[in-house]
């Protein structure tokens, strides 16, 4: 693994804006930290929040667990069975990162301008409480999470423990943190947190844009 550092005969590719060079081998704290960098738990506190604002503070402790166990079997599934998955769709890693920057965009243009947003919770049988989508997916089991384990899965298959042990050390520090949540959501109060989610929901706009960017030119590397 080198962040910014040139390597002799040494392919690179781009994971959620690291630089990879496949010529070196990454220890497990190092795939840890890349993990739960890209899993940007800070980033999600005012988002899962945001869709949990309805909810009773121990059912939105409940449902936080819930989402993030999620996230984490759809990880451990894809590390498994990702490659296998994508050939016999026929879809390439890039469909990954388009199809989860449309999500995206649609959920942070809802956040940034709550009464245009394309989620109706107020009709929402379960009273607005979300399963899998968006919280666990795309929100904590991202395309760019899911990217960097298909390539650690693929380039050094022979070491999957490794790998297993560190998605799940990324997933319970990022669970913790999601947690810790609750109780900082209670300090910031309802005017607090409204502009911390439109803040948000702009900087979800342009991370959305940089997903959709980055999935168009891994296709069209792909073609050439």
């Amino acid at each position: 693994m080198a962040f910014e550092k040139e390597v002799k005969n040494c392919d690179e590719s781009w994971i959620g804006g690291w630089t990879w060079c496949y010529g070196e081998s990454m220890t497990i704290a190092s795939a840890a930290i890349l993990i739960f960098l890209i899993m940007d738990p800070f980033g999600n506190m005012v988002i899962f929040n945001s869709f949990l604002r309805k909810l009773s503070q121990k059912r939105r402790l409940v449902v936080t667990v819930r989402e993030s166990l999620i996230a984490y079997a759809i990880l451990i599934l894809f590390l498994f069975t990702g490659d296998r998955m994508l050939d016999f769709l026929g879809l390439r890693e890039a469909a990954l990162s388009i199809s989860g920057s449309i999500i995206l965009f649609l959920i942070a243009l809802g956040m940034v301008f709550p009464r245009k947003s394309v989620i109706d919770t107020e009709s929402d049988p379960s009273d607005g409480e979300p399963l899998i989508v968006p919280l666990a997916m795309p929100f904590l089991a991202e395309p760019s999470c899911i990217a960097a384990l298909l390539l650690l899965a693929s380039r050094e298959p022979a070491r999957m423990q490794h790998w297993v042990i560190a998605l799940t050390i990324a997933w319970l520090a990022s669970t913790i943190i999601l947690t810790a949540s609750v109780p900082l959501y209670r300090f910031l109060g309802r005017r607090g947190s409204a502009a911390i989610e439109r803040l948000m929901g702009m900087l979800l706009v342009m991370i959305a844009v940089q997903l959709f960017l980055d999935g168009v030119q891994s296709y069209l590397s792909s073609i050439k």
